[in-house]
């Protein structure tokens, strides 16, 4: 990531990323105007430097420097006031320009009265050169690079006024009043208060990733490596290091009112953790010993002891960060045809200049009249409010969504959203807990083994899995104090269960396997097995199968047990689906689970239909068909929520990818969008934002070629004068950036759970 200093319009943009295309070791590089940042992809083992990149950029006209980490320090006040967008330039320029608009103000009541043109050249001039020479270099440089931008658009209009005016003043006897020093002087500071109006709306954009930054406090308090971590034990011996400075497994004591300055695990004391900067959920979390903790939210009323397990760029809120940081950073679609546009912007009107100059002068025979009108033309099409368009009102869509836990990191989903017609969600962890107990264990036969024999000769099958039925078994055995029974050669079977050979136990050196009822369709005994299982089923319950097999694999194989698992459907699943069908947006469940069962939890929801019985490689397939819906611009546009690695080709093959946070790494790097926290009404409220953010783009890119559009014929017509053109300018950039703003005032649809 580069820091880019120079850039004022839209053209900018373009000139730095062609530089960048032009270097060989370069991959990506993409540009942004609002951030004034570069993000750019090296190719794998190129032998380029940053110095040789930012080398090239300075040689197009524009400076560069490596961004720092975490935001950096923060320049003087005092070099912000003077800086070249500071509020100082544009009040010194308008105290000394305020002179000579005066006498203007006065005409209007009949007195026609001038300051001597010798003292209207004193004001003018260094407003002109010193400063307004800003523009003069930035202007030097894009010439030089072969290209043109606003400062030398403003450079070239307000160098014709003044030298006009200087040459009437040397020549002949105007009066004083028939110069035009006040019409250079006020488009400079017209434009200087519109860059200090701009500067300050960007630092507004910025604010997700600054609040961000700030949950990070400066030091941790580190405990003694030797220190024994109980409730009767004073943890008063510590240190207070840098976060820098913090290793995994250190044990780090957070006190009441504290952040927490790394992720980890909690090794004693109990609290509420306030957590709602970094998922949206603003309820304190009660949190306990061996629950986790994010770094940067904030410790309630409990002392607390945390062992750090991620810090730095590990850590939940540095990834926070990088994904809202690459999404403003990113453009969408859209903005790379108003590249395109841009890039021959500026030779077009400084072309139009001409033509209006040439034209005026042989109609009107004024040459004055003529390169004032020209002038006007040169300043109102100054296209910055094109090129903050779209960067200003992704950065506040993606900032104001991260607020509140919905992570928007491809910004072409903000092109799609608005256009889907189906979602389809993943069953458990998705729209249940994800969190299945075990209900009931009913063993087949009536021979001398018991339930807690079976239910330990199932539970060692799953030791060392993360699935959510394994961690039911597990949970199950562990409250009985039931040891499980290893099992030796156990594999998973994709959509169907796991098999293995149990170490000890009624079932010793006996290959069994645990799977679903949908798999033993072939079974023999499938039409028993099914009519046992349909209770569960019917009551949207997830029946598992432990069967006795004579080999790996063999559909010779007897039944043991029927384990039935419940799951709770999420509180909010059913208002979520409702939501999405007054939007009229179909739902769609898929789900490994039997048909009855699956149908069971989309009836009571609401969904509008259900894919059951669906093996993991085929989600993306499903996808695939609900897309192929219709045809040409009557295609179903589809997003699939889901949670899980099996979910991740589906999530990459939608047009719209979202990912609980609640479930694997791999599923939120395929999604475009992750949801902070596991609810289901965030699907709805990122559909929502997404919408708006489309929406606000559309009408910047509306309201800044309505500017041009407008601005440019007045202009050459004589209707704006130099003057109206450059506050016209400036009010055009003010406004696209105070729309883009207008984005922060979004809520969720949920007040109930973001409070």
């Amino acid at each position: 990531m580069l820091d880019i200093g120079g850039m004022t319009c839209a053209s900018c943009v373009g000139r730095v990323e062609k530089a960048l295309a032009k270097i060989p070791d370069i991959e990506v590089a993409t540009v942004n105007l609002a951030t004034e940042q570069a993000r750019i992809r090296i190719k794998q083992g190129s032998p380029i430097s940053v110095e040789e990149i930012i080398a090239s950029i300075n040689k197009a006209g524009y400076e560069a420097k490596e961004s720092l980490i975490n935001g950096g320090g923060n320049p003087s006040g005092a070099k912000l006031f003077w800086g070249s967008d500071g509020l100082g330039r544009v009040l010194l320029s308008f105290t000394i320009s305020a002179p000579l608009v005066f006498p203007m103000l006065l005409m209007p009541f009949g007195i026609h009265w001038s300051l001597p043109p010798e003292l209207q050249l004193a004001l003018a001039t260094p407003v002109q050169f010193i400063l307004g020479w800003r523009f003069y270099k930035a202007g030097y440089k894009s010439l030089m690079a072969g290209a043109g931008n606003m400062d030398l658009l403003v450079a070239l209009g307000t160098s014709s006024a003044y030298g006009l005016s200087l040459y009437q003043m040397l020549s002949t006897n105007h009066a004083p009043h028939e110069l035009y020093f006040e019409g250079s002087a006020v488009i400079i500071c017209m434009v200087l208060l519109g860059k200090w109006l701009e500067a300050r709306a960007k630092q507004q954009t910025s604010e997700a990733i600054r609040a961000l930054q700030k949950l990070w406090p400066e030091c941790a308090k580190v405990l003694n490596a030797n220190l024994t971590i109980a409730d009767d034990v004073p943890l008063d011996h510590y240190r207070e290091l840098p976060l820098d400075q913090i290793l995994p497994r250190d044990r780090v004591l957070v006190l009441p009112g504290e952040r927490i300055p790394v992720d980890g695990n909690i090794l004693l004391g109990v609290s509420h953790v306030d957590e709602s900067l970094l998922t949206g959920e603003s309820n304190p979390v009660k949190k306990v010993v061996g629950s986790t903790v994010i770094g940067g939210a904030l410790n309630g009323e409990g002392l607390l002891v945390v062992e750090a397990q991620a810090i730095g760029v590990e850590s939940v809120l540095a990834k926070i960060i990088a994904l809202v940081e690459d999404a403003q950073t990113q453009k969408a679609p859209i903005q790379k045809l108003v590249d395109k546009i841009s890039g021959f912007f500026v030779p077009t009107v400084i072309a139009i200049a001409l033509i209006t100059a040439i034209t005026n002068w042989y109609f009107l025979d004024s040459v004055s009249i003529a390169i004032l009108r020209a002038v006007s033309v040169l300043v109102i099409a100054c296209p910055c409010a094109l090129g903050l368009a779209t960067p200003a009102a992704i950065m506040s869509g993606t900032g104001v969504a991260a607020r509140f836990g919905i992570l928007i990191k491809d910004p072409q989903v903000l092109e799609l959203a608005h256009r889907l017609n189906i979602v389809a969600f993943d069953k458990t962890g998705t729209l249940t807990v994800g969190k299945p107990r075990l209900l009931t264990l009913l063993p087949y036969s009536d021979a001398p083994i018991n339930a807690d024999q079976i239910l330990a000769t199932a539970a060692g099958l799953q030791l060392g899995s993360e699935h959510p039925l394994a961690i039911a078994l597990l949970d199950a055995a562990q409250k009985k104090n039931i040891e499980p029974i290893a099992s030796s050669g156990s594999r998973t079977l994709p959509g169907i269960g796991i098999e293995g050979t149990p170490t000890s136990g009624p079932y010793a050196g006996k290959h069994i396997c645990l799977q679903s009822v949908a798999s033993l369709e072939a079974h023999s005994d499938y039409k028993n097995i099914l009519k046992m299982a349909r209770a569960g089923f019917d009551l949207g319950q997830t029946v598992s199968i432990l069967m006795k097999l004579e080999s790996f694999g063999d559909n010779t194989s007897s039944p043991i047990a029927m384990i039935i698992f419940g799951d709770e459907i999420k509180p909010n699943a059913k208002a979520a689906i409702s939501s999405l069908q007054a939007l009229h947006i179909r739902s769609v469940m898929l789900s490994g689970d039997n048909l009855a069962a699956a149908t069971r939890v989309g009836n009571t929801i609401g969904i509008d239909k259900v894919f059951a019985q669906v093996m993991p490689g085929n989600k993306a397939q499903i996808i695939q068909s609900l897309q192929k819906i219709g045809s040409g611009k009557h295609r179903q546009w589809v997003a699939m929520i889901g949670d899980g690695v099996n979910d991740a080709p589906a999530l990459a093959m939608a047009d719209v990818g979202m990912a609980m946070s609640t479930g694997t790494d791999v599923a939120m790097q395929a999604a475009g969008i992750t949801l902070m926290h596991g609810d289901p009404g965030l699907v709805v409220d990122a559909i929502n934002i997404s919408q708006k953010t489309w929406s606000k783009i559309q009408q910047n890119l509306f309201w800044a070629f309505a500017f041009n559009a407008t601005g440019i014929p007045l202009a050459a017509l004589g209707y704006l004068s130099p003057m109206l053109a450059g506050s016209a300018m400036a009010l055009s950039s003010f406004f696209v950036l105070s729309n883009a703003l207008l984005l922060k005032r979004w809520r969720p649809s949920y007040p109930q759970r973001n409070g």
